[in-house]
């Protein structure tokens, strides 16, 4: 099975801005430094989440107009991609590339982190399961990714 991956081009006449630095660390939040980017990257990795009105109705209130722009954002960046749903070609489901699945321990250690040290939403036994099993989760989170399987890997939040 062959599956075409469609980017979206850069806006005509605009050119990539040059990083501020050659730190690698700036350079990612440079890509990555909004809380959305994130929020979407989390929502595609970890809740299964493949539609603009998916992302829209995640709970986070994000606005249509930022959401559309940090979608087109992470695909010029290399870090999603858009494809056209089989069954209506007229639909987009996004999805994340290599680049973007590069990221699942990135995106683990923060969910860790942030459990640990605040209060949130998800059970601590789910959380401290994970922290003990990273390297389990990853290869959970990249098989799913492989064969496309958007079964959400944490329960949704009360």
């Amino acid at each position: 099975m062959k599956v075409k991956l469609v980017t979206m081009p850069l806006v005509p006449g605009k050119s990539k801005s040059q990083p501020r630095s050659g730190c690698p660390v700036s350079i990612s939040l440079e890509i990555l430094g909004d809380r959305w980017s994130l929020l979407i990257i989390r929502d595609l990795m970890v809740r299964g989440f493949r539609t603009f009105k998916q992302f829209q109705e995640s709970g986070e209130g994000i606005a249509s107009n930022i959401l559309a722009d940090r979608l087109h954002r992470l695909a010029v960046s290399g870090i999603l991609a858009a494809e056209p749903d089989k069954s209506d070609t007229r639909r987009v489901n996004y999805r994340l590339t290599e680049k973007g699945i590069d990221l699942a321990p990135v995106l683990l250690e923060l969910l860790i982190w942030g459990a640990r040290h605040e209060p949130t939403g998800t059970p601590c036994a789910a959380i401290e399961t994970m922290a003990r099993n990273r390297k389990r989760v990853l290869a959970e989170v990249r098989r799913r990714w492989q064969q496309r399987d958007p079964t959400p890997l944490l329960p949704k939040p009360a």
